[in-house]
């Protein structure tokens, strides 16, 4: 099954404050608090893995407006989204502006959608890279979309702020992959465009099914 909930807060940004690391072996987020009507909202963005096999990706780029209606239009506040195309949620290999086009067959066309939008290859790092990555586009100030998955139990926030798909058969993960819930961080321009932050974990799959789930790899040829 998929996450629980899944939806975006549009809100201001406040400010930002990253985890002190320590030696328990636990999540490394950058914290987000974002003002909205409701409040308050902390938005924990992880950027590490507790396992120290699993590293994390990202990426960083900008976006019109436009390529992320409805979402960009919403008042402030938080806002539940339907896991469909069109409904403003994210999906990290599905959506047009933001999935890769490795798997493009037709190498002229790929070229031609290179030169008009270049690609932006995923980056992998430590916790510390990711952060720095993460933290120039968190300006005070800003319009803030945070994509994820809210806090239960009455708590302004939201989590699950990164890839929620391609998890491996047999991780904790597995049970709450899904097609159109990832997360993300974006940041309002003054020119009205987006700065946007994807993150995921090596383990997590490039290519998934209609559940989520990593697609097996195709036979090698006999």
């Amino acid at each position: 099954m998929p996450l629980d909930d899944y939806g975006v807060l549009s809100g201001t940004l406040h400010r930002h404050f990253r985890d002190q690391p320590d030696t328990l072996g636990r999540w490394f987020h950058v914290n987000l608090e974002v003002d909205a009507p409701a409040g308050r909202y902390r938005c924990a963005v992880d950027v590490d893995s507790k396992q120290s096999t699993t590293g994390v990706r990202w990426k960083v780029l900008t976006l019109a407006a436009s390529v992320l209606d409805p979402a960009s239009a919403l008042p402030p506040g938080y806002h539940d989204l339907a896991r469909t195309s069109g409904s403003g949620a994210i999906d990290y290999l599905r959506h047009p502006a933001l999935r890769d086009r490795t798997g493009c067959a037709v190498a002229w066309l790929r070229r031609i959608l290179d030169r008009l939008s270049p690609p932006h290859p995923w980056i992998a790092g430590s916790y510390l890279e990711a952060s720095q990555a993460l933290e120039p586009i968190l300006v005070p100030g800003r319009q803030i979309l945070v994509f994820g998955e809210p806090f239960d139990r009455g708590r302004l926030g939201m989590h699950n702020i990164h890839q929620n798909q391609g998890d491996p058969y047999g991780s904790q993960w597995w049970d709450e992959n899904g097609t159109w819930q990832d997360g993300a961080t974006m940041t309002r321009r003054a020119d009205g465009q987006y700065d946007v932050f994807l993150s995921k974990f090596s383990t997590q799959a490039e290519a998934t099914d209609a559940e989520g789930h990593p697609l097996a790899p195709a036979p090698a040829p006999a």
